[in-house]
This record gives C-alpha cells, sequence and structure tokens, in this order.
C-alpha cells in the first residue's frame, strides 16, 4: 500500500518512582510529536538536553520534531521509510526541511544533493523491521532487522529497496568537527 508509513505511531512507556518510593509506570501513551512526510514518518520518543543526564530527569521534545538533538544532549526516536518505489527526491529535500534539517542536504531540485545528507552527530541506528541499503560515497551494505548501523557524521542515503516500509530506532547524539 503507498503511503503506508505515513500512519506509523509509537508507544511510549515511562518509568518513575511513586509517593512512596517505589518503582512504578509514570506514564503509557502514543508519541505526540512527530511527523508524516512523504520522505519518511517520524515519531520522538524522548529527549535529553545535556550528559550525563539525571537518571529521573524529563524529557525535552518540544512541540515539534526537530532533525538535530540539543547540543550536549541526545533524542530517540522510531523512524519509517517507504519504499524506494515511492521515493521522490524533491519531496525528501521537502522533508528534511520540515523536519528542521534543510542545513542537513544540498536543496530540491538536486537528486544526488537531496538525498545526500549528514549533521553533526553520532547516529545508532537499530533496523527493527524491513531492510535498508545504508549507502556511503564509496559503499553501501544491506542492513536486516536487529542490525545496528553507526553514522558518524559522514553523508550518507537510506536506500529501501524492498516493497514494503523499514522502521528502525535512531538515537542520535550531538557531536563536534
Amino acid at each position: 500500500m503507498s503511503g503506508e508509513h505515513l500512519t506509523v505511531q509509537s508507544r511510549i512507556v515511562v518509568s518513575g518512582v511513586d509517593a512512596d518510593g517505589k518503582s512504578t509506570i509514570v506514564s503509557d501513551s502514543d508519541s505526540v510529536v512527530r511527523t508524516a512526510q512523504p520522505g519518511f514518518t517520524v515519531n520522538e520518543l524522548w529527549q535529553i538536553d545535556s550528559l550525563p543526564a539525571k537518571v529521573n530527569s524529563e524529557s525535552t521534545v518540544g512541540t515539534e520534531p526537530v532533525l538535530d538533538p540539543p547540543n550536549g544532549g541526545l533524542v530517540v526516536r522510531i523512524a519509517v521509510f517507504p519504499p524506494d518505489s515511492e521515493f521522490d527526491a524533491d519531496a525528501y529535500a521537502a522533508s528534511l526541511d520540515a523536519f528542521h534539517g534543510s542545513d542537513s542536504h544540498g536543496g530540491a531540485g538536486d537528486e544526488q544533493a537531496a538525498v545526500w545528507h549528514e549533521t553533526d552527530t553520532v547516529d545508532v541506528v537499530t533496523i527493527i523491521e524491513g531492510e535498508l541499503y545504508a549507502v556511503t560515497e564509496t559503499g553501501e551494505t544491506l542492513l536486516k532487522p536487529g542490525d545496528t548501523f553507526v553514522t558518524r557524521g559522514v553523508k550518507h542515503i537510506w536506500s529501501n529497496r524492498t516493497e514494503k516500509p523499514v522502521t528502525l530506532v535512531a538515537t542520535m547524539v550531538s557531536g563536534a568537527r
């Protein structure tokens, strides 16, 4: 089904401590902050403004998804990419722009510039469902469920060569060059 990735919603269950000092579930809800774009859907799960984090810190996810984590912090998200057969370079560039990531790519109008992107982050990306190629300037590798790809601020492209969406969890930690 075309656009299937647009409907993905993530659930977040958070633990804490009750009035008696006992561990408990303090919240259980669908992610509130998400973006469903032609190029991808992202559900923000948790954000920390600085590391090390206090163990009882609340999430600092704002009201809109933002590509990069706070300087000195991290963000954890679920992302879903449609099959390449649904891919449109200009729509992908617009999706990154809507995700406040306009500085991560070369812009619409040039397919190569629109799809190659990089951020000042260390990203730990684990495939949950489906298959995805991680493409760098000199090669590529196929990632399957359970595989993890660590990208350290380099230009890359994601390529979903199947006919089903791919779901991944990404933990992005701010970095410096």
